[in-house]
């Protein structure tokens, strides 16, 4: 009788550590890392910003997006594949490593915050600054006078 019981115990016990549903994680960490950029830009003239995201882990259906602000200054930002990105929307990226094209329509010192966000809700945040390269010419030559 004892060995029936017992049996029966391994079975239930089997029985009950065995589920179907297996977990897996959906949500893994993730930050923008970009080569170097340069801090002076003439107007009309176009920097590129080089990113990757770097994961923690790969979760097939997670999805990119981008969105910037400019707080100071005024240009226009592009990803690699032509799209314009206007401030403030919310664009899916179609590559894990990209690159944005940063063009300058002022002469005064420009800021873009570039966000990028999964479809986990998480988000990580880039800030570039950029000074007019003819404004720094033009103090300095103010300073040798």
């Amino acid at each position: 009788m004892k060995k029936i019981l017992l049996y029966l115990m391994f079975v239930a016990g089997i029985g009950y550590s065995c589920n179907d549903k297996i977990s897996v994680n959906q949500v893994y960490s993730f930050e923008l890392q970009t080569l170097p950029v340069p801090k002076r830009i003439k107007k009309g003239e176009t920097v590129e910003i080089r990113c990757k995201i770097v994961k923690e882990g790969n979760y097939a259906e997670t999805m990119y997006f981008i969105r910037y602000f400019q707080p100071d200054g005024n240009g226009k930002l592009c990803l690699d594949d032509n799209r314009q990105l206007t401030p403030n929307d919310l664009f899916k990226l179609k590559n894990e490593t990209f690159r944005l094209y940063y063009t300058s329509r002022c002469t005064d010192q420009q800021v873009i915050d570039v966000y990028i966000e999964d479809n986990q809700g998480q988000v990580v945040y880039k800030s570039f600054s950029f000074s007019n390269e003819n404004e720094d010419k033009n103090v300095n030559e103010e300073k040798e006078e």
